[in-house]
């Protein structure tokens, strides 16, 4: 079902404009938006990284490992799933993957910039895109799963966001989340991507619980290599003025198939069902439970 954000009337998720009160998003470039005023400026990230993104994320190991992760993710918990919406969804490459790996799937994608939709809907011809405010999202009770794939740590106000989440997913329907991980890894990559906080595990599952979900698994990732990573981050607060931030999406082939192979290894470790205590970043997988706590 779809929710007017003009009077919040609940009306079926196939209208566009509301019954209620005639509500309509503003259509833009062949999207939909539904927080116009931050189409352009949303805030936590800037419009103009999505040109690199795009450019680079197909190679990155991190991205690829990212995406089989997640592909795997869903296949283990909740592989029957019909309807998927992504928020955050930038340059559309999870959506790849999960197009790919689930094509019968209803898909719907979502970002705050327009910027990134362009590239998303490039990618992916096929699949609807709209622009939106994860902190009032305009659907209740619709969707079989959501993910929020490094998107979290971007913004002030996280609890809101999964309040929002809930209620747009259908009873016992499944989230999916991953975010960096490790106050102590903090370092300009973080500031260069707009990143609000490095995440511990007992506050996200503390915020999921919250807001009413249920932790059905949670495992650490980029675990291996956690003693470069925090190599790189400690050499790069004491050396800043000489840092590209960036830097860390540019491999050279060769260190990029290495990387590749040892985040291949570690999620053998993770599929066997094994969850890793620490680690760069975090995939968490919760359920909607049918109550929430006071």
């Amino acid at each position: 079902m779809k929710r007017c954000l003009s009077c919040q009337h609940i009306f079926s998720s196939f209208a566009t404009d509301c019954p209620a009160c005639g509500f309509s998003p503003v259509l833009k470039d062949g999207f939909q938006l539904y927080a116009p005023d931050f189409a352009e400026s949303g805030g936590g990230f800037k419009a103009s990284y999505f040109s690199e993104l795009a450019r680079l994320e197909a190679q990155n190991f991190w991205f690829r490992c990212r995406n089989q992760l997640i592909v795997w993710a869903l296949n283990k918990y909740c592989k029957d799933f019909q309807s998927f919406l992504e928020v955050g969804c930038g340059t559309g490459f999870v959506l790849s993957g999960v197009s790919q790996a689930f094509p019968a799937a209803t898909l719907l994608g979502s970002e705050i910039f327009t910027a990134g939709l362009g590239y998303a809907a490039a990618r992916l011809p096929s699949v609807k895109f709209i622009q939106m405010d994860a902190r009032n999202i305009p659907y209740r009770d619709e969707f079989d799963v959501i993910g929020a794939f490094d998107v979290l740590e971007h913004i002030d106000d996280d609890v809101t966001v999964l309040r929002e989440v809930r209620a747009a997913l259908k009873e016992k329907g499944f989230l999916f989340i991953t975010v960096p991980q490790h106050a102590w890894l903090w370092s300009p990559v973080d500031e260069y991507a707009c990143h609000v906080r490095r995440y511990s595990a007992s506050e996200l599952h503390s915020k999921l619980e919250s807001v009413g979900f249920e932790i059905v698994r949670s495992t650490s990732f980029v675990s291996v290599l956690l003693p470069a990573l925090l190599l790189s981050r400690v050499k790069q607060r004491y050396t800043q003025s000489n840092i590209d931030p960036a830097d860390e999406l540019k491999l050279s082939t060769g260190l990029n198939a290495l990387l590749y192979k040892v985040m291949q290894a570690e999620f053998g470790v993770i599929r066997s069902g094994i969850n890793l205590p620490i680690g760069g970043s975090r995939l968490v997988v919760a359920k909607r439970r049918d109550w929430v706590s006071k």
